[in-house]
């Protein structure tokens, strides 16, 4: 199986502004990104403002990244608890069904990520507390970080769309080892694979005393069946583009902690995150079993 080059207007890396259109400060849908399937906008909202949209062909997850908010799905209103910052625990969110309308007012203002994919059966709205967000503390000594999994199977009920958040301590990588998942391939063949577009969403810390701006690194490399090559400078607001290949390391520079929004979705009959190791690095997880996780774990809440 060869997979064909990705078509993106945008390119493999948006910096931050290079995609804003109209209201939204970030926006990227399969057309812009060149391919079937993910999507990911982010709405900035004064204090008092609100805006509407139709969620068209997609499904969307509505997150917090700063700030709460009201957001009224076809007539029916959640309050969206939200949090100071992407650093202060998980949020709750709201999904909001293909062919519907969607409507978030903020009194206080805030920023509001929308995870979308296009997906073919509508479901009901609902919504989400952060409570019920389960947050896994992963990996170990400089490979730990913190996985906020709000829109995973078995969390939150959707048709494609896939999305969680991961924190890592500065000085630490994530998305280590790298990882695949752009073929499917069964169970039996040796744990399975699903095919998924993935979207990174970046923001980092400020420094001591706001020091910074902070930076981080992300990879993203092919395989035979699959060219890409992306090593790259990232810093709050960029993101870069997964159509396929290994992907890993994230690296959070020393002294800057590192957030990232995935969001994922892809053409396989089943809603399933299953990926595949680079077998040249996945020896690294049995290392973990000899090393304590970073202390400076867990951001914000208590783990669940």
């Amino acid at each position: 199986m060869s997979l064909p080059a990705p078509a993106s207007g945008l390119g493999l890396v948006v910096r931050d502004g290079e995609s804003a259109r109209g209201p939204w400060a970030l926006d990227i849908d399969p057309e812009r990104a060149g391919w079937g399937h993910s999507g990911l906008r982010v709405l900035a909202l004064d204090a008092g403002a609100e805006h509407t949209f139709a969620t068209g062909d997609s499904e969307v997850v509505v997150l917090a990244l700063a700030g709460s908010a009201s957001v009224t799905v076809d007539g029916a209103t959640f309050e969206l608890a939200g949090r100071a910052s992407v650093f202060a625990g998980p949020s709750d969110v709201v999904y909001a069904p293909r062919d519907g309308e969607v409507t978030v007012a903020s009194a206080a203002g805030g920023r509001f990520a929308l995870c979308a994919a296009r997906c073919e059966r509508r479901l009901e709205p609902v919504h989400l507390p952060a409570a019920d967000v389960p947050v896994e503390l992963r990996g170990a000594g400089r490979a730990s970080r913190q996985v906020h999994n709000f829109g995973v199977p078995g969390v939150l009920d959707a048709d494609r769309v896939i999305a969680c958040e991961v924190l890592t301590p500065g000085g630490n990588w994530s998305s280590w080892p790298p990882h695949k998942h752009d073929e499917e391939r069964p169970v039996e063949d040796g744990g399975g694979e699903t095919r998924l577009e993935e979207i990174y969403y970046f923001e980092v810390a400020a420094g001591p005393d706001g020091a910074g701006p902070g930076l981080g690194f992300q990879r993203v490399y092919g395989h035979a069946d699959a060219e890409i090559d992306v090593t790259t400078e990232v810093r709050t607001g960029d993101t870069v583009l997964v159509p396929h290949g290994w992907h890993g390391p994230s690296v959070a520079a020393p002294g800057y902690d590192l957030y990232y929004l995935n969001v994922m979705a892809g053409p396989g009959a089943e809603r399933a995150w299953r990926i595949c190791d680079d077998p040249a690095h996945t020896w690294v997880r049995d290392a973990w079993a000899q090393e304590e996780i970073d202390p400076r774990l867990p951001f914000g809440k208590e783990t669940r």
